[in-house]
């Protein structure tokens, strides 16, 4: 109980803060989960049941588009993983989520949370704070996609998230900028001058 606590603390401290027994509230909740590198946490198909919060490693979102994969998300230490629509609908998930480092998540169940939701104003805030920074990153993202070109969007990943250009095979952060690893070898080798 004291990692899950902890863990708790970690949340409520990046997203909303929570008093000692909304601590404990959430702490209740958390389901450890340990995913080995090139290991899934969600298949095609699977509904998302559970909102991620990484305590440990990177993973990535991604799915298949004629044939390749497109990285949609990358999380890491301290960051949440969700696949949105699926968990918000509970439907099946187009995305996939594997590990690409050997990692350890703590993950908020879907029905248990909305349970809380109704009646505990804590557990509402955290969860509204939670969606709104999910829905802020996502958006920000396809922003980045529409309005800059290539080497705007790697500068604006390596200053925001350099732990991404740092971790992840250049393939997935090729796939995630929307360009091909070529062109990313390119544009790093530009920047780096």
């Amino acid at each position: 109980m004291d990692k899950r606590r902890d863990i708790a603390r970690e949340i409520a401290r990046r997203y909303c803060t929570l008093t000692p027994q909304g601590i404990s509230t959430l702490a209740e909740l958390l389901v450890p989960f340990k995913v080995f590198k090139g290991g899934k946490l969600l298949q095609e198909g699977d509904t998302c049941k559970y909102m991620y919060y990484v305590d440990k490693g990177m993973v990535r979102q991604f799915y298949y588009k004629s044939g390749r994969d497109v990285t949609e998300h990358f999380s890491y230490e301290g960051r949440i993983v969700i696949c949105i629509e699926s968990f918000l609908k509970q439907n099946p998930s187009r995305l996939i989520v594997e590990a690409l480092e050997n990692s350890l998540l703590f993950g908020i169940p879907h029905d248990e949370l909305l349970t809380l939701v109704e009646t505990d104003k804590e557990m509402a805030q955290l969860y509204r704070r939670i969606l709104e920074h999910a829905l802020i990153s996502s958006q920000e993202h396809a922003d980045s996609q529409r309005f800059e070109n290539a080497t705007e969007r790697y500068v604006r990943l390596l200053k925001s998230k350099p732990e991404i250009i740092l971790r992840a095979p250049m393939v997935h952060v090729a796939s995630f900028l929307q360009m091909t690893p070529e062109t990313l070898s390119r544009v790093r080798s530009s920047h780096a001058d």
